[in-house]
C-alpha cells in the first residue's frame, strides 16, 4: 500500500494588508507553522511521498529569508517531498524556483518539477506526472500529456495538477489553467492531487482538491485541511481522510439592524469570538444613537478577544431618537447641527455626517460624564469649543479627521 499525504496553496509570503500590522505579521506566520505541522503529520502517518499541488509561494519576490524559512519547515518529514508550480509561483524562466536553486536552500528530499516529464520514486512505490505552470495562466490543458505517459508497471500512478476542473468549479475561474473533467481516468491514474481551489473538495473517486491548510480568506469553503490518501496497489480506488490542520477560523457576519434586538443580537454574535477567530462584521440598516454606542462597545471587545477583527460599518444609518438628542443637551447651534448631519445621511456625504454626528455626540457625551469633575465655567468653554470644531469642520467638509468611520477597517 502507499499513503501519501496531500496538500496545495501555502501561499508562503502572503500578506494580510486589510488586517492591522500586528494581526497581518501573525497571519503570516501561521502559515509557516502549519507547514511545521503537516511534516510533523506526515511523519506521524507514516505516508510515503507529500504532494504539494502548486502555490507553493504566494508571489516569485518572496525575500531569500522566507525561502530558506520555508524550506527548513520540511525538515520534521523526511521523505520525499513532490512540489510544482502554481499561477503564484509558475516556472518562469527566472522564478522563486530558480532563486531557491541559486541559494541552495532546496534540500535532497524535496523534489520540483519544473517540467512536465515522470518523476519516479521506486523506493515508495510511486511514479509522479506533473503539470506545473510555466506561466500564471493558461488556457491549455496541461494535464493532456497523462494519457499517453507509459510508466513502469506496478507503480501507483499519480498526476499533480493546479487549476481549474472544466464545468466543476464556478464559471468565472473555468477558462484560466483548465483542467478536463474525467482527467484521472482517461490518463489512467490511481489518484490526481489538484490545488488553487483553497477549499478540499471532492471531484470524482479519483481527484480532490485538498485546499489550503491554513485558511487565508472570508470563505466557507471547507479550508484548513489537507488529505491523507491510501491506495493499496495499482488500479485500487484510493481512500481519501480529511485531515484538519489549521489554526485560525475566518468568519464572516453580514447583519441586518433593524430593531433594537437586532443590536443585542450582534453584541451576542460578538461575544461568541474567540482568540482563534479572524471576523468580518458588516452591518446595514440603521440603529439609534444608543444602539450605535453599544455595537461600538462591543467591537472595542471583541477586538480584543479575536486574532482580527474587520468591522465595517459604511451601510449602518444613524437616526437618533428624540429622546437621544434631548440626552445629548445641545440646543441652539448645536442642535441645528445635529438636525443638518441628520438629514444629510440621505445625500451624497452621509458617511462623512454619520461619523460627524457619531463625533459629536462621543464630545456631547463627554462633557456630560464630567460634570462633576470641573468648574462649570471652565467645562463649558473647553467642551462647546470642541463642539464647535467637529460641527465647523464637517460643515466646511474638511473631512480629514472624520472620513473614515470610527470602528471601520475596511473590508479585504
Amino acid at each position: 500500500m502507499v499513503r501519501l499525504l496531500h496538500t496545495s496553496d501555502w501561499q508562503i509570503g502572503k500578506l494580510f494588508g486589510q488586517f492591522d500590522a500586528d494581526d497581518a505579521a501573525i497571519l503570516a506566520d501561521a502559515r509557516f507553522q502549519v507547514v511545521e505541522r503537516l511534516a510533523d503529520a506526515a511523519h506521524a502517518h507514516d505516508v510515503d511521498v507529500v504532494l504539494v499541488a502548486g502555490d507553493v509561494f504566494d508571489a516569485q519576490t518572496v525575500t531569500d529569508r522566507t525561502l530558506h524559512r520555508l524550506f527548513n519547515a520540511l525538515s520534521g518529514f523526511d521523505g520525499p517531498w513532490v512540489l510544482i508550480p502554481g499561477n503564484h509561483d509558475a516556472a518562469l524562466s527566472e522564478s522563486v524556483w530558480t532563486r531557491a536553486e541559486r541559494l541552495n536552500a532546496i534540500p535532497p528530499h524535496v523534489h520540483v518539477c519544473l517540467v512536465p516529464r515522470p518523476l519516479v520514486l521506486k523506493d515508495q512505490g510511486v511514479v509522479i506526472l506533473p503539470a506545473p505552470l510555466t506561466q500564471r495562466n493558461t488556457y491549455n490543458d496541461l494535464t493532456e500529456w497523462f494519457d499517453g505517459a507509459d510508466t513502469e508497471p506496478g507503480l501507483v500512478r499519480v498526476g499533480m495538477a493546479h487549476g481549474s476542473v472544466q464545468g466543476i468549479l464556478a464559471d468565472e475561474i473555468d477558462s484560466p489553467n483548465p483542467i478536463g473533467a474525467g482527467r484521472a481516468a482517461r490518463g489512467r491514474l490511481d489518484y490526481l492531487a489538484l490545488g488553487d481551489w483553497h477549499g478540499c473538495r471532492q471531484i470524482d473517486d479519483r481527484t480532490w482538491y485538498s485546499g489550503t491548510p491554513e485558511t487565508d480568506r472570508f470563505r466557507a469553503n471547507s479550508s484548513g485541511q489537507a488529505l491523507v490518501v491510501e491506495v493499496d496497489g495499482p488500479g485500487a480506488v484510493p481512500a481519501v481522510t480529511v485531515l484538519p490542520t489549521g489554526t485560525f477560523r475566518w468568519r464572516m457576519e453580514a447583519l441586518q439592524m433593524r430593531v433594537a434586538s437586532d443590536v443585542e443580537a450582534a453584541i451576542r454574535q460578538l461575544q461568541s469570538l474567540g482568540p482563534k477567530d479572524v471576523a468580518q462584521l458588516s452591518c446595514a440598516g440603521q440603529v439609534d444613537l444608543d444602539g450605535y454606542r453599544r455595537l461600538q462597545a462591543g467591537i472595542a471587545q471583541a477586538r480584543g478577544a479575536t486574532r482580527a477583527l474587520l468591522a465595517d460599518l459604511s451601510a449602518l444609518t444613524l437616526l437618533p431618537t428624540e429622546q437621544d438628542i434631548e440626552g445629548l443637551r445641545a440646543d441652539g447651534y448645536l442642535g441645528e447641527v445635529i438636525a443638518d448631519l441628520r438629514a444629510q445621511q440621505d445625500g451624497p456625504d452621509s458617511q462623512v455626517a454619520r461619523d460627524a454626528l457619531a463625533l459629536l455626540a462621543g464630545i456631547l457625551d463627554r462633557r456630560a460624564g464630567r460634570a462633576d469633575m470641573a468648574p462649570s465655567s471652565a467645562r463649558g468653554r473647553t467642551d462647546e469649543a470642541q463642539a464647535d470644531t467637529a460641527a465647523g469642520n464637517t460643515a466646511a467638509a474638511d473631512t480629514t479627521d472624520i472620513a473614515s468611520p470610527p470602528l471601520a477597517k475596511g473590508t479585504p
